[in-house]
């Protein structure tokens, strides 16, 4: 994970959202971005019960 993202998946759930609501129109560009392995984000995520919606671009 890059270090300008919080650690704690609940407050990384958060912040996520938030910049996919904001600033980013899908998970793929704000991974680019901030340079973020998408794929350990999306573990980190699915640890606590919340996958990737397409659809919604959020994490629910």
């Amino acid at each position: 994970m890059s270090a300008t993202i919080p650690n704690d998946p609940i407050i990384l759930l958060s912040y996520i959202n938030t910049q996919l609501r904001d600033r980013y129109p899908s998970l793929d560009e704000l991974c680019a971005s901030l340079s973020v392995d998408q794929e350990q984000l999306c573990q980190k995520l699915d640890a606590v019960g919340y996958v990737y919606s397409r659809d919604r671009n959020q994490f629910q």
